[in-house]
């Protein structure tokens, strides 16, 4: 049976304290830091970069694939500068996920940087997944893979029964880019289906968890919960974590 695990993402925190705020979330209980690995490179579309941006917020789920055209979402985030910083005050694991168009410019970067997972988007990586599992491996990392909401979750069999196969997926529960949406209860069917085929699989999701719509991932079967607002917005942050991993932990024992 596959762990409970919480990460906190540190998205979601105070990111000119990021190594006291670290500290914190694994004093406070969290089994894995998330890091959110985003890059907005230019496009031949960028003079009109203002009104996509406009009509993207406003209905992102229309325009899922609109921001493909900034190498897989519109926004900037941290680098491997700032995992290497990090992992000079912490030797939490440190579960980076990229959404990113080129996933292999970005290994040898993270793994020279210290990250312990590195979990990339199927869509940008269906013609060269196997170099990539490998390519990872080689750098002592873990791999994983993640699928956006419109991506149907047989794309990922592959990846997990291969050879040299994935260790994780992930199941976005919102549109990959930006943060405080609400969660996306249909991407339970995901879920469930990889716990199903795949008992001891690592099945994170990401996107809108909290106290409120913890159980319902817990009881399809997700074992890694990603969670950034509900727990840093928190009152009591380490009740939060808590609270993830009572449901995670309750689901499995009725199992």
């Amino acid at each position: 049976m596959a762990s409970a695990k919480i990460a906190p993402s540190m998205l979601s925190s105070d990111f000119a304290n990021l190594a006291s705020e670290a500290e914190r979330m694994v004093r406070l209980g969290a089994d894995w830091l998330h890091m959110d690995i985003m890059v907005r490179s230019p496009s031949p579309f960028r003079p009109f970069q203002p009104l996509i941006d406009l009509v993207g917020w406003v209905s992102q789920s229309l325009l899922s694939n609109v921001d493909l055209l900034w190498h897989f979402v519109p926004n900037l985030t941290i680098g491997a500068p700032v995992i290497q910083s990090l992992r000079k005050h912490t030797k939490a694991y440190l579960d980076c996920h990229l959404m990113v168009t080129n996933p292999s410019d970005y290994v040898e970067p993270m793994g020279k940087a210290g990250a312990s997972g590195f979990t990339f988007h199927i869509e940008v990586a269906r013609d060269n997944w196997q170099e990539l599992i490998q390519s990872i491996k080689s750098k002592g990392m873990r791999p994983g893979v993640s699928l956006r909401p419109g991506t149907p979750v047989e794309e990922v069999f592959p990846l997990v029964e291969a050879e040299n196969p994935v260790e994780l997926v992930l199941v976005m529960t919102v549109e990959p880019g930006f943060g405080g949406q609400k969660f996306m209860p249909e991407m339970m069917d995901k879920v469930r289906t990889l716990r199903k085929k795949y008992p001891s699989l690592d099945i994170e999701v990401d996107g809108g968890l909290g106290p409120s719509t913890i159980d319902v991932a817990a009881s399809a079967g997700a074992n890694c919960i990603v969670a950034g607002s509900s727990i840093f917005g928190a009152a009591d942050p380490g009740e939060v974590i808590s609270v993830l991993r009572k449901s995670v932990e309750g689901s499995q024992s009725k199992n």
